[in-house]
């Protein structure tokens, strides 16, 4: 698994809020290895705190393998990482064991370069106990936080031994390690008697831990020194769930059972189904929530779903849902078959035949007997997926078990080759007659919600199986390729036709997603079609999140959807023609002509008022992410109108402040808040559109290397300037006295708040468009004021009233600030409006 926070150093690289202690741990053996290093280094923020040692005289021949330090950790300040063991030739630690049973195994990995080794250009594998590969031609990821394997080992022989050995593609190949944790497992922890499964003595097999989620909570750390992190990234459709919470003190455990299995603050939040009023509406409504998580193709995995019903009034009435484990129904799940009262934590453990997508769907939905109960929901606490070895004992590494042979030929071999032969036969076979149906399929959709009734979520095909029996076909669930039923669908033909099928010259802008294509519909409708790059996987959850979440909000300052398409490995989403772009073409680098101040401000208030409408126009928050000049675009007329939503979430809950999640969106435009403490609010928001603001008043680009460190960041340099009440020193020189003095002054003083240090400090949109409408009738009524009467309402000299009678066309406010009618506008038409997005992967941001 790589646990990229390293468990007992989690309060290092995220907020120490997020973390609540559990009951300790204490394991009958265990050992703690600082590999590389004759000091010890005690982890105080465990509980209890462990010392990790010295790991010469586990390892024979100590003086024969190098140690490394890391030459960018000063020496007062020694921590896990600073040193490392490094292996030129295979070497073996030895840990002995007192008595049988599963042992956790952790290896932990942090590449850096010192006098004589670089590590991140170590390549190698390991084993354990002579008969598992755990990593074959390893390199450890160069990251900012360690990587972490974590493997459940069954050791029935008086030594554990542990062997790295570099890599035989290279001669000039090492292996090394920065600490080794071995430990006893706790009893309970993996067992043998589910005869559910179908992985023979469960508990004698070797698992590698690769995925540990907390469901709708932040990152957590437990009492075995695990991680669980959030789930956010895993989420097809965050917006069709939402999440629950419980005091953690509420949650028990049954009977032989404890938090060693999983913390009470993984039970204590749960993600639910999302069923508002409106999907209440539809009759028999059916949807699923569901994460996607990559695994490795070709091996079985032990999937564990834990539950908590702390929902549910009462325990005779408690929810009943599916579970769905790579898109196959498991089971039923009803929590008073397992348990004794609600809010009593249990788990089900549920194995997946190596997949060959290398994806694992976990879904779960109404249950389809009881589809027809109002109160029908489902709920997940948290998740584990472990992989498990194939038959030859590998996990990824190679295996160094002895052979059986016959002359010198394993008799292993002999057979394999003959089974081998005729399968591969079989299998070539099968592939033809696979390649054959698809093609004929290839063009079709799949089907869309009965009935053609609207639904903001997928429907997932159901069957009636439980238990094993239902790897049946029948009990498909939710597929990763999604046909919504928005009567948004244009087929792959329509798209081709209107672009002439994909005319170079049609192509109007290109990114790391591909290309998009402007074109015109039979109707004659003028369309822009965003293209990923064919065969692609870029940008699908920003995908699923355009269509699938934004098709139910609508406003005339947010870019429209007209349609989609994903046939033939293509994704397609078709919006209206936007003539003039983006605002960062009119601002600088191209040759498109200066916009005037008043078509600036004008610009400014309708992006303003479409994030207006995200904010507060909605059932819930929705935060937009990634706000920047290139994501506003403007039609024939210069109205502006916000687009890219492909990084949106949804702001926090009643009651709550933030909402915990990765930072993403585009380096210059962060909120330094949410980018130090992964809290995100709708401030962040308002940073981002402060800094805009400063974007389009000095025509620059936010971050220019090619400037001195102190005008390289914009919002810093502007903020120097507006301070110092000189900010017409840095504006764009094409409108040096074209401004009036006081808009200038009043849009400096609101981009300085919308950019301060704390989002607390930041107003919201509906001051921010206050102020902007402010500036912009200044400047066109050229009303002469002090100073000090600009940093309020104006009293009667000029009425709200009179500001918007007075340049119609300029201040657009027919939709403005009524949040009532911007709710009633955005459900009277669920489909009619999307906004644009980026096609791209996280990486890309």
């Amino acid at each position: 698994m790589d646990l990229r926070i390293l468990a007992f150093l989690l309060p290092l690289f995220l907020p120490s809020a997020l973390f609540v202690s559990t009951t300790a741990f204490n394991p009958e053996t265990s050992y703690y290895l600082n590999c590389g290093s004759a000091s010890d280094i005690v982890i105080t923020t465990d509980v209890p705190s462990r010392k990790f040692t010295d790991d010469a005289r586990f390892l024979s021949d100590s003086a024969k393998y190098p140690s490394l330090s890391n030459p960018s950790v000063a020496a007062s300040s020694p921590s896990l990482y600073s040193t490392a063991r490094v292996f030129t030739s295979s070497a073996s630690y030895s840990f002995p064991i007192n008595s049988s049973g599963t042992y956790v195994l952790r290896l932990h990995f942090f590449p850096f370069s010192g006098d004589r080794y670089n590590l991140s250009s170590a390549r190698f594998g390991v084993n354990a106990l002579q008969r598992f590969g755990l990593l074959e031609d390893f390199s450890a990821p160069t990251s900012t936080a360690p990587t972490i394997k974590e493997y459940f080992l069954w050791v029935d022989s008086h030594e554990l031994d542990v062997t790295f050995a570099p890599s035989p593609t290279s001669s000039s190949s090492f292996a090394f390690v920065n600490a080794v944790e071995v430990f006893t497992a706790p009893t309970n922890l993996i067992k043998d008697e589910d005869s559910r499964l179908d992985i023979d003595q469960l508990s004698r097999q070797a698992l590698e831990t690769v995925h540990r989620i907390n469901m709708g909570g932040p990152g957590v750390n437990d009492s075995l020194w695990r991680t669980w992190i959030a789930d956010d990234d895993y989420l097809l459709d965050e917006f069709a769930t939402l999440v629950k919470r419980t005091d953690p003190l509420k949650i028990s455990y049954q009977q032989n059972e404890t938090d060693d299995v999983a913390p009470r603050t993984v039970y204590s939040t749960a993600r639910t189904m999302n069923i508002s009023s409106s999907v209440r509406a539809i009759p028999n409504f059916n949807f699923n929530v569901t994460w996607s998580f990559p695994v490795v193709a070709g091996y079985k995995y032990l999937v564990r779903a834990h539950f908590c019903d702390f929902i549910s009034q009462g325990f005779s009435t408690d929810i009943r849902f599916d579970l769905y484990v790579g898109n196959l129904r498991v089971q039923e799940i009803q929590g008073s078959a397992h348990v004794e009262h609600l809010a009593q934590a249990f788990h089900i453990d549920s194995d997946l035949e190596g997949p060959s997508s290398g994806t694992i769907n976990i879904s779960i939905g109404r249950d389809v007997a009881r589809i027809t109960q109002s109160n029908a929901n489902a709920m997940l606490n948290g998740l584990e997926i472990f992989k498990v070895n194939n038959t030859s004992g590998s996990l990824g590494g190679t295996s160094n078990l002895p052979s059986n042979s016959s002359n010198g030929v394993p008799i292993a071999a002999v057979v394999g080759a003959a089974v081998g032969g005729v399968l591969l036969v079989s299998l070539l076979i099968v592939c033809v007659l696979v390649f054959f149906i698809r093609k004929r399929r290839r063009s079709k959709p799949l089907p869309l919600l009965p009935n053609e009734s609207w639904s903001p979520f997928r429907e997932t095909p159901r069957g009636n199986s439980v238990g094993r029996s239902s790897k049946s076909t029948e009990g498909t669930a939710l597929a990763a390729s999604l046909r919504v039923n928005l009567g948004l669908y244009i087929p792959l033909l329509d798209i081709k036709a209107a672009t002439n099928d994909f005319d170079e010259s049609l192509v109007v802008g290109s990114g790391g997603f591909g290309k998009v294509y402007r074109g015109v519909l039979a109707d004659g409708t003028k369309i822009a079609v965003k293209r990923a790059m064919p065969g692609s996987k870029q940008g699908f959850p920003e995908f699923q999140t355009e269509i699938l979440v934004l098709s139910g909000i609508r406003h005339r300052h947010l870019v429209a959807l007209i349609g989609y398409c994903e046939e033939q490995s293509e994704r397609l989403l078709v919006y209206e023609y936007m003539e003039k772009g983006t605002l960062r073409n009119y601002l600088y680098g191209s040759d498109k002509p200066c916009l005037s101040w008043k078509q600036r401000l004008e610009i400014c208030i309708g992006a303003a008022r479409g994030l207006h409408y995200l904010h507060t126009g909605y059932s819930h928050t929705i935060i937009h992410r990634d706000i920047k000049s290139t994501n506003i675009l403007l039609d024939e007329n210069y109205l502006a109108k916000v687009s890219d939503f492909g990084l949106s979430k949804l702001g926090p809950s009643f009651g709550e402040t933030h909402v915990t999640t990765g930072v993403k969106g585009t380096f210059g435009y962060f909120d330094p808040e949410y980018f130090k403490t992964q809290k995100l609010t709708d401030k962040s928001d308002v940073y981002s559109f402060g800094v805009m603001l400063f974007e389009v008043l000095c025509a620059r680009p936010v971050i220019d290397r090619s400037l001195s460190m102190e005008q390289l960041n914009l919002a810093e340099w502007a903020l120097h300037w507006q301070r110092r009440g000189q900010l017409e020193k840095i504006i764009d020189q094409r409108l040096v006295g074209k401004i009036n003095t006081n808009s200038l002054r009043k849009f400096g003083e609101t981009a300085e708040k919308c950019v301060a240090e704390y989002g607390i400090d930041r107003p919201a949109f509906a001051d921010i468009l206050w102020n902007l409408e402010y500036a912009l009738q200044l400047h066109v009524t050229e009303l002469k004021r002090e100073p000090h009467e600009d940093s309020g309402a104006v009293e009667s000299q000029i009425s709200v009233a009179a500001m918007r009678d007075v340049d119609s066309a300029g201040l657009n406010v027919d939709e403005a600030n009524d949040r009532s009618r911007m709710t009633s506008e955005g459900q009277s038409d669920l489909t009619a409006s999307i906004v644009f997005s980026q096609l791209v992967t996280d990486e890309g941001r």
